[in-house]
């Protein structure tokens, strides 16, 4: 029997974790600060993508990646007509030199890629997927909005159908083997969280807590009148019990944290195609013609807003 003293104070603790905490800034990425604290992953497209993954020395010859000031551009290829037996299209893969257990990331994305075939996503992953879990930040495809956020597991972590987010849950199994790696996905509850309404309200703020107890994200369009003040100035130190309640609520109540998620390091990329944005009929309900693998081999200049630009990344811990 728990004695009533511990369980109290045991409820307290639950409580006062699942409010937030102070953090300090112990990463800062901007500008060809991303060259640095990145590295370019020029590998085949695990997702099945019709794409081809770049190293670094050719993403930045090819304007694949720039910087200038506060600026870091990522995209794909926008003037080649690809040969149907050939590679896919030249894009870009990037993942963080460090890797992060207990921390908060804060994105700062001004734009994101938007139009048929594309698949952006910013994420964290740890060793041995799907053993040491996965965190979809932002991620869509073929330009249809709100944004997910999702998690993959290993088998036997999975979320309550009621908790305290304001984003729709769409899944509450995590396991990655079932439902053709679906995860636990929550939606954003606003339309301009994703493609071209993110973009024409000038991008926004993402940002993903990650404690031994529960995982967070929260996002505020640029055009929103309550950012955080300590979001919107990426300040030195961040409280997130100010920053109310999260679109995206993972407790671990029936997921242990510390189990199902490892060291991780943190992942920007644009796919194209592939399992999820090419299955043929997610590309037809988002209005999109033609195969998705013969859209992105033929029309190149489709794909000229299919670029990220960062402002900012921030990581606290």
């Amino acid at each position: 029997m728990v004695h009533p003293l511990i369980l109290g104070l045991s409820v307290l603790w639950s409580a006062a974790a699942a409010l937030g905490a102070t953090y300090s800034q112990s990463d800062s990425h901007q500008g060809d600060g991303f060259y640095k604290s990145f590295n370019f992953q020029a590998i085949s497209d695990p997702t099945n993508g019709r794409v081809n993954y770049v190293d670094m020395a050719t993403a930045q010859a090819d304007n694949l990646t720039y910087s200038s000031g506060d600026t870091f551009i990522l995209r794909c290829d926008d003037t080649t007509v690809l040969s149907s037996s050939g590679p896919g299209r030249n894009s870009v893969r990037i993942q963080s030199n460090k890797q992060y257990l207990d921390h908060v990331a804060v994105f700062n994305i001004r734009h994101m890629p938007e139009g048929c075939a594309t698949w952006p996503a910013v994420w964290e992953v740890g060793g041995d997927w799907p053993a040491g879990g996965e965190v979809d930040i932002v991620e869509g495809v073929n330009s249809q909005s709100p944004n997910q956020a999702t998690l993959h597991t290993n088998p036997g972590c999975t979320m309550p159908s009621s908790r305290s987010q304001t984003g729709t849950s769409v899944n509450n199994n995590c396991d990655a083997d079932v439902d053709n790696n679906a995860g636990c996905g929550v939606q954003a509850p606003s339309t301009n969280s994703f493609g071209p309404a993110f973009n024409s309200a000038g991008g926004g703020w993402y940002a993903m807590e990650r404690t031994s107890s529960f995982i967070k994200v929260w996002f505020w369009s640029r055009s929103s009148s309550s950012v955080p003040s300590d979001v919107e100035n990426g300040d030195t130190s961040i409280d997130t019990s100010n920053w109310g309640t999260p679109f995206a609520y993972f407790p671990g109540t029936s997921c242990s944290m510390t189990e199902y998620f490892d060291w991780a390091n943190i992942v920007i990329n644009l796919t194209l195609c592939g399992d999820w944005a090419g299955e043929s009929s997610v590309f037809a309900d988002a209005g999109c013609s033609d195969s998705c693998v013969d859209y992105v081999n033929e029309n190149p200049s489709a794909f000229k807003n299919a670029y990220f630009d960062f402002q900012w990344l921030k990581i606290y811990e």
